[in-house]
C-alpha cells in the first residue's frame, strides 16, 4: 500500500463506518422492528453504578481521559502506581460497580463534561430515537459523549445498549489497528525526513565550502595570471611549484604530517583507556568502601544491641540503667512469636528474650510444624518477629497477610544469627516495626496489664 493509503487509514475507517449505518445500506433497513414496551420507563437517567458490569470498561476507557483518571486516582488514593495506566483503568472499573464516593464523583464529572451531548439526547423520547441519535453521532466519529448520553438515557432499552456496546467494541479494534499502522508509517516517514534533511544540510555545507574554495582558487589564479603577464620570474616560480607538485614532495610532506597526527592520536587513545581504567577502579573502591561502612554500622548496631541485652539481664549493676530503659521495659511481660530462624539457635533466642522479660514462642516456618498452626500462634502473641532470610516463602506471605488483617505488630528483619535476633528484639522494644505503627503503644498496654 502506498503512503496515501497508510496516512488516511483513520479517514477510510470513518467512511466505512458511515457507509454501514447510512440509510442506503441494507443493514440499517433490515434492523428488526422495536417491540412494544411492556416494562415502565424509568423517570430519570440511569446512574453509572446501575449499568451492567460490561459497560464499565468502555465507559472508563472511552469517556474518561487518562489525565482525568489520574486526578481521580490521586484524589481517592488508588492502590496502584499513577504511571501504570492499565492498573488505574482496572481499579476504576472495579470501584464504579457500586455506589460510593468514587462512582458518584465520576458520574458528576461525566455529566458536566458531556452536558451538551446529554442535552441533545434528552430530545429523544423513545428508544428508537436514542438509537438513531447514537448512529448519527457514531457515523461522525463523536463516540465518547454520545455513548455516555445513550447508555444513561431514561428511554434506552437493553437492546440499544447492546448495540452501543458492540459498536464501540468493534470500533476500538479497527481504530487501534489503523492508528498503529499510521504511527508506524509516520515514524518511518519522520526518520526518512530527518535523514534526508541531514543529508541535504551536509551537502549544502560541502557545496558552500567547495564554492568558497573554488572562488578562492579563482582569485588566486587570476592574480597569478596577472603576475605571470607582468613578470617572467613569477612564471618560473610557478613552474617550480608545478614541478614540486609533480615530483611528489608535497605529498610526502602531507604523509609525514599524517603520520605525526596518527601517532599523537594513538597516544591520546592510550591515555583515555588508562583514564577509563582508573575511573572504574575508583568506582569499585568507592563501592567497596560504602559496603564496608554499611557493614561497620550493622556490626555496631548488633554490638550495641547485644550489650544492651546483656546489661538488661543484670539488675544489680547501676551503669545498666540507661540501657535497660531503652531495651527492656516496653516489652516486659509480653509474648513474642518468632517465625523461622535457625532451629539450633532457638535456646539462645529464648535466653536473650528472657533477659528482657519476654515469653518467646517459636514456629519453624513449615519445616516440621504445620503452617495451619501459624494463625492461632499469631493471635496468641502480642507481637511477631521474622528473620526473612531464614523462613519459607509460604510462611512469610501467610505471616504478612495475617498480621495486616488482624493489626498484629510485626517486625521483619535480616540475619538469623544470635546478634541479628538481639538487634531485632532491641528494635521491637524501641517501637520499630514493619507493619502497623501503633505496635509500641499496644505492647506497653499489655505490659501494664
Amino acid at each position: 500500500m502506498g503512503e496515501g493509503g497508510n496516512m488516511n487509514t483513520s479517514a477510510s475507517l470513518k467512511q466505512l463506518v458511515a457507509g454501514v449505518f447510512s440509510q442506503d445500506n441494507g443493514l440499517a433497513v433490515s434492523l428488526p422492528a422495536r417491540m412494544p414496551e411492556t416494562v415502565p420507563k424509568p423517570i430519570k437517567r440511569t446512574k453509572l453504578w446501575e449499568l451492567e458490569t460490561k459497560h464499565y470498561c468502555p465507559i472508563i476507557g472511552t469517556c474518561l481521559p487518562m489525565d482525568d483518571l489520574v486526578r481521580f486516582a490521586r484524589r481517592f488514593a488508588f492502590g496502584v502506581s499513577l504511571r501504570d495506566e492499565f492498573s488505574l483503568h482496572v481499579e476504576a472499573v472495579d470501584r464504579v460497580g457500586v455506589r460510593n464516593e468514587v462512582s458518584e464523583a465520576i458520574q458528576k464529572h461525566l455529566d458536566m463534561k458531556y452536558h451538551a451531548c446529554i442535552t441533545r439526547f434528552e430530545l429523544a423520547k423513545t428508544d428508537a430515537d436514542v438509537l438513531a441519535l447514537w448512529q448519527e453521532h457514531y457515523t461522525r466519529g463523536e463516540v465518547a459523549g454520545a455513548m455516555w448520553a445513550a447508555l444513561t438515557h431514561k428511554a434506552v432499552s437493553d437492546k440499544t445498549r447492546q448495540v452501543v456496546y458492540t459498536d464501540v467494541h468493534m470500533l476500538s479494534h479497527q481504530v487501534g489497528a489503523g492508528q498503529a499502522a499510521d504511527v508506524r508509517r509516520l515514524a518511518h516517514l519522520q526518520k526518512e525526513n530527518a535523514e534526508a534533511r541531514a543529508a541535504m544540510e551536509r551537502q549544502q555545507r560541502q557545496q558552500t565550502r567547495a564554492e568558497a574554495e573554488l572562488r578562492e582558487q579563482l582569485h588566486k589564479a587570476m592574480a597569478e595570471l596577472e603576475s605571470l603577464r607582468q613578470s617572467g620570474d613569477e612564471v618560473a616560480a610557478l613552474q617550480a611549484r608545478i614541478a614540486a607538485f609533480e615530483s611528489g614532495m608535497v605529498m610526502m610532506k602531507m604523509k609525514h604530517r599524517l603520520m605525526c597526527l596518527t601517532a599523537a592520536n594513538e597516544q591520546m587513545r592510550v591515555v583515555a583507556e588508562r583514564s577509563g581504567a582508573l575511573e572504574k577502579a575508583l568506582k569499585a573502591a568507592h563501592s567497596k568502601t560504602t559496603a564496608l561502612s554499611r557493614e561497620r554500622d550493622e556490626l555496631a548496631t548488633e554490638r550495641d544491641a547485644l550489650e544492651c541485652l546483656l546489661l538488661a539481664g543484670n539488675a544489680g549493676e547501676d551503669p545498666c540503667d540507661s540501657h535497660r530503659s531503652s531495651c527492656g521495659p516496653a516489652m516486659q511481660g509480653c509474648c513474642v512469636l518468632c517465625v523461622g530462624g535457625r532451629t539450633a539457635l532457638i535456646p539462645q533466642y529464648r535466653i536473650l528474650a528472657a533477659r528482657l522479660g519476654i515469653h518467646l514462642i517459636h514456629h519453624d516456618g513449615g519445616q516440621q510444624e504445620a503452617l495451619s498452626r501459624l494463625p492461632d500462634m499469631i493471635n496468641s502473641a502480642d507481637a511477631v518477629i521474622c528473620p526473612t532470610d531464614c523462613v519459607s516463602h509460604s510462611a512469610y506471605y501467610q505471616l504478612k497477610r495475617h498480621c495486616k488483617r488482624t493489626g498484629k505488630p510485626c517486625l521483619l528483619f535480616k540475619g538469623a544469627g544470635v546478634s541479628g535476633f538481639a538487634v531485632a528484639l532491641a528494635q521491637l522494644s524501641s517501637g520499630r516495626i514493619s507493619l502497623h505503627g501503633e505496635a509500641i503503644e499496644l505492647l506497653r498496654e499489655v505490659a501494664e496489664k
